[in-house]
């Protein structure tokens, strides 16, 4: 889409209202006391952007956010003029606007970026804060520190050197701090005379390295920091690029939608008790919501008690509101006397987070004295605390080729890895990946109290109890490791492992597709096993029903024995109807926990093709009455809203669909042809 640039309005009065504000003033005196207070609280004239910046050493961070301030009308003329003296000391010739940023000494001296530097500026639509992060491998650390609450990163690179090491580990950062949206400016486009081939193959370099992590929204924009292209305004030298400039971005990239607002956190973080005559009976929990909307008259649960209550009231500091939502910052009045004290969390009583004392995370190690075992640690999450009982490494991340090295035992200064962790009390938790605030912690040194490591909390549990009651596992049973590591096994077979579920109506092809894949893989010398949902119910899956949770729990074994397929460096084919959203989505966490490929192929066909194919005579039998509860006829089918793979078998043939598979299977690294 072209960039448009915005047109003129009216005179605004700052709350989204024309020039005369009489009707506002006139609808705000209509609201009650409490309304009013509330559209006070919320009806902010501009939100707000928190975004931070990263790139290899001096690929010009400090000086795109000098100019995104300077041409921006945010910088002050004192600010100016010492900027001017400082760059006529250092013997430039020209304004040098990293200066604006670069605010230690030793940055100035050595030219780079050393601490995580922060900026406030606002537009018209937009408020912002900048975290200029450093370049460097060995400041890795201020680099987490400074994304940890972005919104939005920009990934700067050097359009002479292209994708170096460092921006491969930005782009790993940022897609392990899961921040929303990621922009990629390829600075210093005048050094190569604004070439449009350097500017493409650098976007395809970025991309093949992005396509194995979780990034949902990149963009490109090709600047010159220096001169202004494309930052504040088009570039004229760059005619061939169509897009917006990166203030125009940075103040319509939507954000809204980011915010977790379904699972209700509420981390109390200070009971209040006034000791005035006046308020003998006052009693609520402070805090800051971390997810959700709470609303009065809403069932609750508080944890980790799991004690039931209703909110009676919500208050601020200026009066009471009737919701409350990320990031307000209010206090509780519950209806019942419960146990509530700082570290406990109110929840919905039907959407409830993890409390379990055993969980898994990938960590920052942020201190020069490595990871110790015998050390005492206490991991300090949201407004909970607990000690360390046991932390175990299970691998170490090289973030330039994502390789793990599984005979890690510890982590040094700026290592990054996946660890478990046994608590001494139990934590209440969501995976980092579902709500930021109740997924991230701390590790600091009892000792020392230093802090130690910041922490991401992954997709996965281990609690015996939970996953027992889950039917996860049988009780008082542990995992029998083997000797053999999973990169030892595929690097020796020359295969990895997969995941590919292919769902969709009965009748729509989803088995006769798997199986012109199997043939092929199999064809050029890949390890395949087509896993066929009417073969798994003439054993392992033969007690099982048609209802509900008996399909649920059939796509649950289904994928159980996909995984450890997939593990054995197996390409796992599953021909499943699998008609619950929900189910497909359990199969896919199950593999991303233990970050296996899994890759989703919706078969797409009418019911009425499907009826017409009637391969087993199923339809017509569940119309004559004679079958009850067929998946699209007497039971419903949710269609995937975002599979990595369309099939319409109503236009494509067989083969053809089978094509499609092997190409995907191909750009994922995991067909190679025929040997």
């Amino acid at each position: 889409m072209d960039y448009v640039p915005p047109a003129a309005g009216p005179p605004s009065d700052g709350k989204g209202n024309g020039s005369d504000p009489v009707p506002a003033r006139q609808a705000v005196a209509a609201r009650s006391h409490s309304e009013e207070l509330f559209h006070r609280l919320t009806d902010r004239p501009a939100d707000l952007l928190r975004f931070a910046t990263a790139g290899s050493v001096d690929d010009g961070k400090s000086t795109l956010i000098g100019r995104l301030l300077y041409d921006s009308k945010q910088v002050l003329a004192d600010q100016l003029e010492h900027v001017e003296q400082t760059s006529r000391r250092m013997g430039h010739d020209f304004l040098d606007l990293s200066l604006l940023t670069d605010g230690l000494r030793a940055e100035r001296e050595q030219g780079i970026t050393i601490d995580v530097a922060y900026r406030y500026f606002a537009t018209a639509q937009r408020r912002f804060i900048i975290a200029d992060t450093p370049g460097h491998e060995q400041y890795t650390r201020n680099m987490v520190t400074g994304a940890s609450t972005a919104d939005l990163a920009i990934v700067l690179i050097d359009a002479r050197k292209g994708v170096v090491a460092q921006s491969k580990r930005h782009a790993f950062i940022s897609s392990l701090l899961a921040i929303p949206h990621v922009v990629v400016c390829v600075n210093k486009m005048d050094l190569v005379d604004f070439d449009e081939g350097v500017f493409d193959a650098i976007v395809e370099d970025f991309d093949r390295f992005a396509a194995r992590l979780e990034m949902p929204d990149v963009t490109f924009i090709p600047i010159s920091a220096l001169l202004g292209d494309n930052v504040v305004e088009r570039s004229q030298s760059m005619p061939w690029y169509q897009g917006p400039p990166l203030l125009y971005h940075l103040e319509h990239v939507h954000i809204a939608s980011d915010r977790n607002l379904i699972d209700v956190r509420f981390p109390v973080q200070w009971v209040i008790r006034p000791q005035s005559p006046d308020a003998q009976d006052y009693r609520a929990y402070a805090g800051q919501v971390a997810g959700g909307v709470i609303r009065t008259g809403d069932e609750v649960l508080v944890l980790p008690g799991a004690q039931r209550s209703t909110v009676a009231g919500i208050d601020t500091f200026e009066g009471p509101v009737p919701e409350a939502f990320p990031p307000m910052s209010v206090a509780l009045r519950l209806s019942d006397d419960v146990d509530v004290s700082r570290g406990s969390m109110i929840v919905r009583t039907h959407n409830q987070p993890t409390v379990s004392h055993r969980f898994e995370c990938q960590l920052c190690w942020m201190s020069e004295r490595p990871l110790d075992r015998n050390r005492r640690y206490v991991v300090k999450h949201s407004s909970q605390t607990a000690m360390v009982g046991v932390i175990d490494v299970r691998y170490r991340i090289d973030v330039e080729t994502l390789h793990r090295d599984e005979r890690a035992a510890t982590l040094e200064l700026n290592d990054l890895g996946r660890v478990q962790v046994e608590l001494s009390s139990p934590l209440v938790y969501d995976s980092y990946r579902r709500n930021r605030a109740t997924g991230s912690l701390i590790l600091i040194d009892a000792a020392s109290n230093e802090t130690v490591a910041a922490g991401v909390i992954l997709d996965t549990e281990v609690e015996e109890e939970v996953d027992s009651a889950a039917g996860g596992r049988s009780p008082n049973v542990v995992w029998q490791g083997s000797r053999v590591t999973r990169e030892r096994r595929w690097s020796t077979l020359g295969q990895q492992g997969a995941t590919v579920w292919f769902t969709g109506l009965p009748g729509a092809g989803k088995s006769t597709i798997a199986a012109a894949v199997e043939e092929s893989l199999i064809a050029a010398g890949q390890p395949a096993f087509l896993l066929d949902g009417d073969n798994l119910r003439h054993g392992l899956n033969g007690d099982l029903g048609f209802d509900e949770r008996a399909r649920t729990e059939n796509v649950r074994r289904t994928a159980h024995v996909a995984r450890l397929l997939a593990e054995s460096g197996t390409i796992a084919l599953v021909s499943l109807v699998s008609p619950y959203a929900v189910d497909r989505e359990n199969a896919a966490a199950l593999h991303a926990a233990d970050e296996l490929p899994f890759i989703e192929i919706f078969v797409d066909a009418p019911l009425a093709l499907c009826e017409q194919r009637d391969p087993k005579g199923l339809y017509a039998r569940a119309r004559a009455g004679e079958l009850a509860g067929l998946t699209g006829v007497g039971a419903p089918y949710e269609p995937p809203a975002n599979p990595d793979l369309v099939l319409r078998t109503c236009d494509d043939r067989i083969d053809a669909c089978a094509a499609h598979v092997l190409e995907l299977l191909a750009e994922r690294g995991l067909f190679r042809g025929r040997r």
